[in-house]
């Protein structure tokens, strides 16, 4: 999901990112606290050592005596982990705590300032000792005075705050990712418009994206416009092509049919009506080409709407009067007041064509009903003929279809008309219709958003 999704991307980048900082940041902590209790260390055990300075002293014979030893308890009891130590040429002076163990005695003390090291210790502990050679008199050598601290309490220290700060930076980083989360999530925000506006872009061909009031979402804005200006240029182009070429072919096609005239007029009867067959074929192409140009140009008309039941009820009325429609019953069932936002010039193309249709191959009935809501609304023509094979239909959806050339083929006006419907946001389907034949079932799912779906399917399932 991440690989496909930016909003994934920045915020994995961004968990790991600060995941990194604060792993950083709690090393660093931590080493920083150890050196504060290390410098605490050092601090209270120059204090000790100076107050057990200031308390030594020699007696008349030489030997080292102490006044005054420090009171921190720890220094009375044995292996109590805070130990002293003063070391002399002619004895050792020691803590109650060190017992019958003792401090090793460097061969090189400091003179001139007290030293901290670490090194193994008594009873088996790991110590710091701070060390420093001291001139007790003037008279007498010097003495090296040591204080040693067990480490364990200091690195259950260090641990304890570890632990403590690891916690706290665990939930700091749940406050930094929401944050990040946030800053995503507006960050990406003239994404999303853009997202509705190129949805709108593709409903219709003169919409074009507003001026982005981001300086880096800009160049985007003018490069798409700058796409969909040439789309519809190349578009229009093609339109005024087909449009002149199905009005070019309209004057040979007339010709044609004087030709066909004066052939039966001379007794060619069979090569008139061959002639007819082929030039009612080639009509069929051509006006369909023209109703494809004047729908696509008026790019779905989805702004009004149209009545459904007067545009209906006007193509019926027509449609009775024809030969064929004379001796048919239509069947109107479509509800008073229902709109559908597709122009009225494009319905009157897409009905007219299925209506048609439909009289030219029903034998008693055809019907016209309608049913919908705000979220779809759907349009059936049936009528009680011998129906469509489910080849023929399918190869009719997939625009497969073969130009049939016979007075009565409906394969590319059913193209025509999926053309029509698709070009208006809608999808068509071919099912068998109950009266015995074929209906037409066109579907406008969602047709108040700005980007209608087609149908989930184009079922073909038919029956003769």
């Amino acid at each position: 999901m991440s690989r496909h999704s930016l909003r994934w991307r920045l915020l994995l980048a961004a968990a790991a990112g600060i995941l990194a900082a604060l792993a950083i940041a709690w090393v660093f902590m931590t080493v920083l606290f150890e050196r504060h209790l290390e410098r605490n260390l050092e601090a209270e055990m120059t204090r000790d050592a100076l107050g057990l300075v200031s308390g030594l002293a020699f007696d008349p014979r030489g030997q080292l005596l102490l006044e005054a030893e420090p009171s921190d308890s720890r220094l009375r009891k044995p292996a109590g982990g805070y130990y002293w130590q003063v070391s002399t040429a002619a004895g050792v002076l020691r803590s109650r705590s060190l017992w019958d163990s003792a401090l090793t005695v460097p061969t090189r003390a400091p003179a001139d300032a007290w030293r901290l090291r670490h090194a193994g210790g008594p009873f088996d502990q790991a110590v710091a000792i701070l060390e420093r050679q001291v001139s007790v008199d003037a008279d007498h050598p010097p003495v090296v005075v040591q204080f040693a601290q067990d480490q364990a309490p200091l690195a259950d220290a260090r641990a304890e705050f570890g632990r403590e700060l690891a916690l706290f930076l665990a939930g700091m980083w749940l406050v930094l990712l929401l944050a990040a989360w946030l800053q995503v999530r507006v960050g990406l925000q003239p994404l999303d418009r853009i997202r509705g506006d190129l949805e709108r872009l593709a409903r219709s061909p003169d919409a074009r994206l507003p001026a982005a009031h981001l300086r880096e979402v800009q160049p985007l804005v003018e490069a798409i416009n700058a796409l969909a200006e040439a789309r519809h240029e190349d578009l229009a182009h093609a339109r005024r092509r087909a449009a002149d070429l199905a009005h070019g072919l309209k004057t040979p096609l007339a010709a044609l049919s004087a030709q066909s005239r004066r052939a039966r007029e001379a007794g060619a009867a069979t090569a008139a009506d061959g002639m007819d067959q082929a030039i009612a074929a080639m009509a069929r192409v051509v006006e369909g080409e023209l109703a494809r140009a004047r729908v696509q140009r008026l790019g779905g008309m989805q702004a009004g709407t149209v009545d459904v039941l007067a545009v209906v009820e006007r193509l019926a009325n027509v449609l009775e009067h024809t030969e064929k429609g004379e001796t048919l019953a239509f069947a109107i069932e479509v509800p008073t007041g229902l709109g559908l936002p597709v122009g009225e010039e494009p319905l009157a193309e897409i009905l007219g064509a299925l209506m048609e249709n439909a009289v030219r191959h029903a034998t008693r009935q055809v019907r016209v009903s309608a049913a919908g809501g705000s979220e779809r609304i759907c349009l059936l023509v049936e009528d009680d003929g011998a129906g469509m094979p489910a080849a023929q239909a399918e190869a009719v959806l997939a625009g497969n279809a073969p130009v049939d050339v016979s007075p009565h083929g409906s394969g590319l006006g059913l193209q025509i008309v999926r053309d029509l419907v698709r070009a208006s946001g809608g999808a068509l389907a071919l099912e068998a219709s109950s009266l015995g034949g074929l209906r037409v079932e066109l579907e406008w799912r969602a047709w108040r958003d700005s980007n209608p779906r087609p149908m989930a399917s184009e079922a073909t399932t038919l029956s003769g």
